[in-house]
């Protein structure tokens, strides 16, 4: 299949085989052993420039000032930019002068990784440099950067901004928009500073499986596949809850994991089908126990990421320390819409969803029927951190029934900026309880419910054998760290979400452009001007063309005969 190249990507792969016929290895194997990096230099130096005398830097070249016999250029590391001074006759002292008015002037473009040896030095204007002693080329780019252009304070303008774009060429936005390097830098320390609380208090991580035979630990729609050797089907988890809490049932006191879920649901701002989720399971505790230890670990949190508890999400501060405030889920929806739905059956429920206009389907009970008018007219609501605990039983199948309380199970659910990042429960520990919620979750999925729980024989098998009393929590880390972050959208927290497929460009055939009067000879030198399909060209200026052409025979020295203005007109036609 033949590949549409740009002007500039043909002129990078001339370069690369120039490169190549001057017996320079454009892609080294060897080791290149970095001492410096571009904020230690940029930081340090001047305080301590003793200790620059001899350093080697290795980046991607991201501008370049040309001026003759010696010239400035910047690289950028994983810390920033450094800027770089290189001078011919430093590094050619010879009398052959190619390394540097051939290689560096002509054959390096920006986008290219090089590794410098020199020393650290201050310029006349006083800006801190490397002047190089050594060049070598470490990577060469075949692809041109977009430009992103900054002013003199930094500010960003005519950026590489289309979000399309951006999520889909990922290695490219934190290439040239480096800033939002730091939201993942602080994913990491989100994730990291978690699962150093939960080792402190002896609890260990643990691995459970993503292909499951059985679907169950939430409730959700599965992605499934095939295992050719069994002939059976397999299902990608969208929660790893009853093999953990397998791990209580063997003895384990709190084990807990990191781990991606998959939901074959919808994709919009705060979902996406592949999401990171930790769960934690600590025997011999309760919801309430839990509601302490999470307030206690995103205090935690929030301290190592921005220093303080309280985090500007969009247009609110966020108060990450303790205590939160707790609503039953019952008291939420009477303070939110003024009515009581606590006694309410299926029928009263269907009323209610009816006044408040919110869309329901006859596959739902009870509890999804309050779920709904719960996300209509409350979450939206929960700005600052809330517990909204005491759900109906029917929303929550692996829960243990409320000790004082009829009707209601012992769990909370975590809610910040209107979005839920937490889920919890007094674990469901009676086995035969547990039985009758699956076999109540069978009749749902029976009535068209494809997010009902199937029954899991062998989950049942382990709690018969017992499981202390335990509590449970579950955190979707993509909407922590968007919390943390200041992000509105899930895409932004994600190195690479979810796309559809990419549209690929359309490649016209040589005789297509023959077809429409172009002579074969002239099509290479069209699409090196950037007209790699009929469309591309009818929509380019006639005239222009015409002396583009003119322009390119010359350049390229080209012995074939110039199509006449007329000709070129009727490619337009």
């Amino acid at each position: 299949m033949s590949i549409a190249l740009s002007e500039q990507e043909i002129i990078r792969r001339e370069s690369l085989q120039q490169l190549r016929n001057l017996g320079i290895d454009p892609y080294p194997a060897e080791e290149y052993k970095v001492t410096a990096w571009a904020k230690d230099i940029n930081e340090n130096f001047s305080s301590n420039p003793d200790a620059y005398k001899q350093v080697t830097v290795a980046g991607r070249i991201m501008t370049r000032r040309i001026m003759g016999s010696a010239s400035f250029f910047e690289i950028q590391d994983t810390t920033g930019r450094v800027q770089v001074y290189i001078k011919r006759d430093d590094i050619c002292p010879g009398e052959d002068k190619t390394l540097y008015n051939t290689v560096f002037k002509k054959l390096l473009d920006i986008g290219d990784y090089v590794g410098i040896k020199g020393f650290v030095f201050l310029t006349q204007t006083g800006e801190i440099s490397v002047h190089t002693e050594e060049l070598t080329i470490l990577s060469k780019s075949l692809k041109p950067l977009p430009v992103v252009k900054r002013d003199e304070e930094g500010n960003i303008y005519d950026g590489f901004t289309d979000p399309e774009l951006r999520y889909r060429q990922r290695y490219v936005d934190l290439t040239v928009n480096p800033e939002f390097k730091q939201i993942f830098i602080n994913r990491s320390k989100v994730i990291s500073t978690m699962r150093n609380y939960f080792n402190a208090q002896g609890w260990m991580e643990v691995e459970t499986p993503i292909l499951q035979s059985i679907h169950g630990g939430a409730a959700a729609r599965p992605f499934t596949t095939h295992h050719n050797t069994l002939d059976m089907p397999l299902y990608l988890r969208i929660a790893n809850e009853l093999y953990l809490k397998r791990l209580i049932v063997a003895g384990f006191d709190g084990v807990y994991e990191f781990g991606k879920m998959f939901r074959n649901e919808g994709m919009d701002r705060t979902h996406n089908p592949e999401y990171t989720a930790m769960e934690i399971y600590v025997a011999y505790k309760d919801y309430v126990w839990m509601m302490g230890m999470l307030e206690e670990c995103l205090e935690t949190v929030a301290k190592a990421v921005h220093g303080i508890t309280s985090v500007q999400v969009g247009a609110n501060e966020i108060n990450f320390a303790g205590p939160y405030e707790k609503l039953s889920m019952y008291d939420s929806i009477l303070k939110y819409t003024g009515i009581d739905v606590s006694q309410m059956d299926e029928a009263g429920l269907r009323k209610v969803c009816a006044d408040l206009a919110i869309e329901v389907n006859e596959s739902m009970g009870k509890g999804k029927l309050i779920d709904e008018i719960f996300s209509a007219k409350v979450e939206a609501n929960l700005i600052q951190p809330t517990f909204i605990t005491d759900y109906p039983i029917e929303m929550t199948p692996l829960a243990k029934k409320h000790r004082s309380k009829d009707g209601l199970v012992e769990r909370f659910e975590l809610f910040v900026n209107g979005k839920e990042i937490g889920n919890a429960y007094s674990e469901l520990n009676d086995p035969i309880d547990q039985r009758e919620r699956f076999e109540e979750q069978l009749i749902l999925a029976g009535r068209g419910d494809e997010e009902a729980m199937a029954m899991d024989d062998d989950f049942l098998r382990s709690l018969e054998y017992g499981m202390p009393p335990t509590s449970g929590l579950g955190i979707g880390i993509d909407r922590l760290v968007m919390l943390m972050t200041n992000q509105s959208t899930i895409q932004e927290v994600l190195f690479f979400p979810q796309m559809r497929p990419e549209k690929k460009a359309k490649v016209t055939s040589v005789e297509d452009f023959v077809n429409i009067g172009v002579k074969a000879e002239w099509v290479p030198v069209l699409n090196k001007m950037g007209f790699n399909t009929i469309e591309e060209l009818k929509a380019g200026n006639p005239n222009k063309v015409f002396n583009d052409l003119g322009g390119m025979r010359k350049k390229m020295k080209l012995d074939i005969p110039m199509p006449t203005k007329e000709e070129v007109m009727a490619w337009f036609a």
